[in-house]
Formats: structure tokens, C-alpha cells, sequence
């Protein structure tokens, strides 16, 4: 896929299309780890920004901030938000020659989650390379543990109304629909658009090969709304999540 051109596409509807990670943030996780970080003498990036969702939250709390993306048309919707010390660079993430300065803090949401694994690897890796030495990053990924408690909730779901298994409608898994491999990988299709999701372990596992350290992961939890049109009234915790990821890099 094209994604300078797919997000381009997208960028005049992006607040309809795209879901909203700090709306829809159940226990408003974000802010906490945002009011953690913030230092008015230290500069941050915003990798993937986007139209600018994370600027009201990164704007105030640091004296600088670099905001990333391989749109152009969404750095264009970005601009007009109301903020003074924002930088703008039009990039691609998943280029390993990509130069930046480094600063104090890095954000990331829902950006490093493309099919092709490995470049979902060099987007960490220049999230490691952006930051200065004790430098932090957060970032926000999918979570493939979620789709499959989703999954069985769903099969639950149909089971209480008296369905069986078998008879289940086929396209209640389309998500499930890449080769093996591709599904041991974490490739899961939102909308038709293959998306890498992550497990806990397999963070860890990541991080410490690109060189961070993990200091939390957290969910971010959700509504079941987002996942189901009309969900069953006796669906409560373990509500679907994203996992959020809080790094140090410490050499």
C-alpha cells in the first residue's frame, strides 16, 4: 500500500474515519502519562501526528514540539490548530535514513502497525534514535490479545442467543481473514486494511532490541461500542484495549 497517498485520502475525513484514542480512553490514561512527562524546558516529537489529535496534550507541556507525517494533507489540517511552538517535517517513519534531532520525549499513536512488519521495526528503531540519552517514549499500539477476547465474546454473544458455533455468520470473522503466517504475526484486517497488533510479550521482546527499556504497558481501554454495534448489556471488564508502552532509553 501507498500510504502517503492512502493517508492523503483520508486526511479530508480523518475525524470520522479514524477512531480517537483520547476520546474514547475509558480511564483517561493518556492525560496522566502526558502530566507525567511534561517539562516546559524539554522538546518532544509527535510521530504520525496526524491532524494534530496529541497537540492539545503536548503542546502545552513542552517548549517545543516536532510533529511527523508522511501526509501532507494532514500536516495541512495540523497547521491550522492553534499552537505556536510546533514544528512540522513531512517524513516517513519507515525510513531507516530518516535524521532527526534528538529531544526528551516521543509520542506515538497507533501509527507502527503496517503489514510489513519489518518496517514496522525500523519505526521503533528511529523512535529510539530520536531521543536523547534517558530520553522517554510513549507510544500506543494494537493489541492482538484484544481481538481475541473480542472474538470469544462475540462467539459468547451468539451462544446466549441460542447460535451455535457453526452457524455463526462468516463475516463476524473477516478480521481474521490473512494466511497463517500473516495471522501468527498479529496481521489482523480493520475495515479490509491489514493492521499489525501487537501481544505483551512480543513488546517487550521488540523494545529491547531496539534499544529501549520498557518502564510500564498499560491498556488503554474501550467501549464496548467500539468493537460491536449493539453490544450485550452483560459485557463488562476486560473491556477491549490498546496496549500503551512507556520506554527509557538509556544508552
Amino acid at each position: 500500500m501507498d500510504q502517503q497517498k492512502h493517508w492523503n485520502t483520508i486526511a479530508p475525513t480523518y475525524e470520522d474515519e479514524i477512531f480517537d484514542v483520547f476520546k474514547s480512553d475509558k480511564r483517561k490514561i493518556l492525560p496522566r502519562y502526558f502530566k507525567k512527562h511534561a517539562n516546559k524546558k524539554h522538546r518532544a516529537i509527535d510521530f504520525g501526528c496526524g491532524v494534530g489529535k496529541a497537540f492539545p496534550y503536548l503542546a502545552p507541556a513542552f517548549k517545543e514540539v516536532l510533529a511527523l507525517d508522511i501526509s501532507e494533507e494532514c500536516l495541512s489540517t495540523a497547521k491550522q490548530r492553534p499552537y505556536k511552538n510546533i514544528i512540522f517535517k513531512h517524513a516517513d517513519l519507515s525510513n531507516p535514513r530518516l535524521k532527526i534531532a534528538p529531544a526528551d520525549f516521543a509520542f506515538c499513536c497507533n501509527v507502527i502497525m503496517l503489514p510489513e512488519v519489518e518496517k514496522n521495526v525500523v519505526m521503533f528503531r528511529n523512535i529510539q534514535k530520536s531521543l536523547k540519552r534517558g530520553g522517554h517514549a510513549l507510544m500506543v499500539v494494537p493489541s492482538l490479545e484484544s481481538v481475541l477476547h473480542a472474538s470469544w465474546q462475540l462467539i459468547r454473544m451468539y451462544k446466549k442467543e441460542g447460535i451455535d458455533l457453526k452457524n455463526i455468520p462468516a463475516h463476524e470473522f473477516d478480521y481474521f481473514k490473512a494466511d497463517k503466517p500473516d495471522l501468527v504475526r498479529g496481521i489482523i484486517h480493520i475495515n479490509d486494511v491489514p493492521t499489525k497488533h501487537y501481544t505483551h510479550t512480543e513488546l517487550h521482546v521488540l523494545m529491547r532490541e531496539v534499544g529501549l527499556t520498557v518502564t510500564a504497558i498499560e491498556k488503554i481501554e474501550y467501549d464496548w461500542n467500539t468493537e460491536f454495534d449493539k453490544p450485550a448489556s452483560w459485557m463488562k471488564d476486560p473491556y477491549p484495549w490498546d496496549w500503551l508502552i512507556e520506554c527509557r532509553k538509556i544508552n
